[in-house]
């Protein structure tokens, strides 16, 4: 792991590179996209990444076909600023999302925001998202509206809403009341006055979901989709944003001791990647490029039921309490497992050592596809399409880590990676698994790790050492010229205002919103008869 060491007083002064570093690399025909982003994985959740990691067979296939990026970052800590991140190339300071969206709320990715399924659909694209939207569900904020033209999946994550069969978690959580006279259970952090929804476009199919049946029909509506674009000639663009591995967890098999509940969840992912990429190969090996990756670290307080970070354990932090993954912007909170798979561009078998994020998503898709980046914005992503194709190895010089909830204003910067070091203003631990919380603190002149050394962020360096004297001016800059660079950018404002209106629910009338038939229903989608049961 890490990239040799380097001299830290031959570092020059990083300037915010905000749009790319090399020009756009157009190939001749537009290459389809597919990008799989799953959820609260952890990086030593692949086998790739973590040998003592059996369930990913088929993504550890996928890391020996293509690439592997060992330094790669999610934008966020949490949901809702990772996903706006992604499809806008832009920071929560920038695009406005900075904390995660409710089931109930009016607003959602601000609308002067550009989505990259609007930049691809205006180039020509077939675009369709499947999974996990929560980038706001109500009215205009919808994924129909915000540039997809196809849309199957839950408006937010899936704990978000009760359901028949409700699955692992900690705590567990009751299933949804069948009638109104049923005894409501509550239970801290579960809902249980609304059932979850299943959507197709605007349309409420199925609520409450059957979760058993997710992962199953994410892959037949993946592998529709790519059918329909082939079968019209377009070049597609499809966003699969996958349940797993978040909470609850419905292993398809019985579990076994030990870790078997989250091994079996994260068996069944690695086939539902292998049965989209085996539809993908299908139109021609070389034809689509995949992207797979994560949108932050493992969820810590579900114990045994939450992933594996690896390497990455934010030792500095665990000696104070509380978790260093998910909501931190310690490594394992936004360290993310990224493959690239691309037959005859990208290389096989490579693992690069490059600095990069899953906000260079935009940018790069972007180029490849030969569009053109929209106006009167600055970007936080790059175009590393030469890092994909194995003729660089170089990133970004400067990486924002966002705070996400740990501690800290959400979305506000308060750590950032220069080159092998990792400076930290304010640190701060989320809920751990034994219930502790980390307290906020406040470091002027900041905590500074290298992380070519010590990666499991154990031991800062010591504020009198050379090293310490040497670095910190580099990073005090950059830091200045980001935030400088923020302020002076077109920046959005997202609504977080909520109403219970805004909540999806196909029928008012029944308890917990529940449609006729749907529970236990097993029946396929496109098979079943339909009510035109509007999402509003």
């Amino acid at each position: 792991m890490g990239t040799p060491p380097r001299s830290p007083w031959a570092l020059l002064v990083p300037t915010l590179v905000l749009v790319g570093l090399w020009a756009p690399c157009v190939v001749s025909r537009q290459p389809n996209f597919i990008v799989i982003l799953a959820d609260d994985v952890g990086w030593g959740d692949l086998g790739a990444n973590w040998a003592e990691t059996k369930e990913t067979p088929h993504l550890d296939q996928l890391a020996a076909e293509g690439t592997r990026f060992v330094d790669f970052h999610s934008a966020a800590s949490t949901c809702s600023p990772s996903r706006a991140s992604l499809l806008t190339g832009r920071l929560g300071l920038r695009n406005g999302v900075t904390h995660n969206f409710a089931i109930s709320s009016l607003g959602g990715l601000p609308r002067n925001e550009t989505t990259l399924a609007e930049v691809l659909r205006e180039a020509g694209y077939s675009t369709g998202a499947i999974g996990k939207w929560h980038l706001g569900h109500h009215g205009h904020h919808h994924p129909n509206s915000r540039g997809f033209d196809y849309y199957f999946g839950i408006p937010y994550s899936h704990d978000m809403g009760c359901t028949d069969t409700p699955g692992y978690n900690l705590p567990p959580c009751p299933p949804c009341p069948q009638h109104s006279t049923t005894a409501r259970v509550v239970r801290k952090d579960c809902y249980t006055e609304v059932a979850l929804p299943l959507l197709e476009n605007t349309t409420i199919i199925q609520q409450p979901v059957e979760l058993g049946s997710l992962a199953r029909r994410y892959a037949e509506e993946a592998e529709r989709f790519i059918q329909r674009a082939s079968d019209k000639g377009q070049p597609f663009f499809l966003y699969l944003a996958l349940a797993h591995m978040h909470v609850p967890l419905v292993p398809p098999l019985p579990p076994g001791p030990g870790r078997g509940i989250y091994g079996a969840s994260l068996g069944e992912m690695d086939a539902l990647v292998a049965r989209v990429k085996e539809a993908a190969d299908s139109l021609g090996r070389g034809s689509t490029l995949l992207w797979f990756t994560g949108d932050n670290g493992p969820w810590a307080q579900k114990c045994e039921l939450a992933g594996r970070l690896g390497p990455f354990v934010g030792a500095w932090q665990r000696q104070r309490g509380g978790s260093s993954a998910k909501q931190t912007t310690w490594e394992g909170g936004h360290r993310v497992p990224a493959l690239v798979y691309w037959p005859g561009r990208v290389p096989a078998g490579r693992t690069s050592q490059a600095l990069l994020s899953i906000l260079d998503i935009f940018p790069t898709l972007v180029a490849l596809a030969g569009a053109a980046l929209p106006p009167n914005r600055r970007f936080d992503g790059l175009d590393v399409s030469p890092v994909l194709f194995g003729s660089s190895d170089v990133g970004h010089k400067v990486l924002l880590h966002p705070n996400s909830g740990a501690a800290g204003k959400a979305g506000e910067v308060e750590a950032l990676r220069l080159a092998q070091y990792k400076a930290f203003y304010t640190t701060g631990g989320a809920m751990a698994c034994d219930g502790s919380t980390g307290p906020a603190q406040q470091h002027h002149p900041p905590l500074i790790f290298n992380l070519d050394r010590d990666i499991q962020e154990q031991e800062p360096l010591d504020v009198a050492s050379r090293e310490y004297q040497a670095v910190l001016p580099a990073i005090s800059r950059a830091y200045a010229q980001a935030l400088q660079d923020i302020a002076a950018d077109n920046v959005s404002v997202a609504d977080y205002s909520q109403d219970p209106a805004a909540i999806p629910c196909c029928n008012v009338q029944h308890v917990g919103c529940r449609c006729h038939g749907a529970h236990g229903a097993t029946r396929d989608p496109h098979v079943e008869s339909r009510t035109p049961w509007l999402c509003l």
